[in-house]
């Protein structure tokens, strides 16, 4: 299979590190045109320099914008107004006992990891519903299915994104839009790296025993056994935007490396 996206725009919240970065990797290697995206315009550009490093001849645009924000959601639209593919990846998280989570922690986490991706859809779905075709794409979490006790506010904002995902496929049913969520398990992004790296150093042992120690202790139901990479999870969204795709649709897709206890 021969995943091309030439003549196709993407947007990639979130996507100067980690699983973002990956995918819009992905998607500059199968021939779209994508922006990148984060809160600082340094971020961005040093984003913007290393894929043009890595992906030859890559089509790529920036914009700095803090899209937990409708402030920051409406700059990203003014910049770019149209878009074939839109990844609604940004996000925050981060235990925290659910007796001391202040209420603007609640704010932010649902400001951050689900109204970025309410007021993208609502800004780009019309002109993919026009055009005939398009992709939204909704990264949420195994946790979104297997709650962390640890995370509960984390939990709940990726349960919402499988609710808004689900419900806005209904919504584009029959046009040649498909919304999908992506639920990724533990995986060694910069976050998780940076989360590990006294563990790490003081374990002696590389980072990816580490995740994987983590991973066993944390999930032990995981059946790889490891934590992802980010371009595992990235294969999958790219597959997700391709034409390829175009029978899946309301879909939570699930690269959980088999953490989450149903065959369903």
């Amino acid at each position: 299979m021969k995943i091309d996206l030439s003549g196709k725009t993407a947007i990639v919240t979130g996507s100067t590190a980690g699983i973002g970065y990956a995918i819009a990797k992905g998607l500059a290697q199968a021939g779209a045109a994508v922006v990148l995206n984060g809160r600082a315009e340094a971020a961005v550009d040093a984003a913007l320099a290393k894929l043009r490093l890595e992906v030859a001849d890559a089509k790529l645009r920036g914009v700095a914008a803090d899209v937990g924000s409708a402030a920051g959601c409406a700059a990203l639209l003014a910049a770019e107004p149209s878009a074939d593919i839109l990844v609604n990846n940004v996000g925050v998280y981060g235990p925290q006992d659910f007796f001391e989570i202040p209420d603007a922690e609640w704010t932010r986490f649902f400001e951050v990891n689900v109204m970025s991706g309410v007021r993208l859809s609502r800004a780009y779905l019309p002109g993919m519903v026009q055009r005939q075709w398009g992709r939204v794409l909704f990264l949420s979490s195994e946790s979104a299915l297997n709650i962390p006790a640890d995370m509960i506010h984390y939990g709940f904002t990726k349960t919402a994104v499988l609710s808004i995902s689900r419900g806005l496929a209904k919504r584009v049913a029959g046009t040649g839009v498909t919304v999908n969520a992506i639920l990724p398990g533990p995986t060694l992004s910069d976050g998780l790296e940076a989360m590990l790296k006294d563990e790490q150093q003081a374990s002696g042992l590389s980072m990816e025993d580490t995740a994987a120690a983590f991973v066993m202790k944390h999930r032990p139901s995981s059946l790889i056994q490891r934590a992802a990479t980010v371009e595992e999870v990235a294969n999958m969204v790219v597959y997700a935007a391709s034409p390829q795709a175009s029978a899946t649709t309301g879909a939570a897709l699930r690269v959980d490396g088999g953490v989450v206890e149903t065959i369903a």
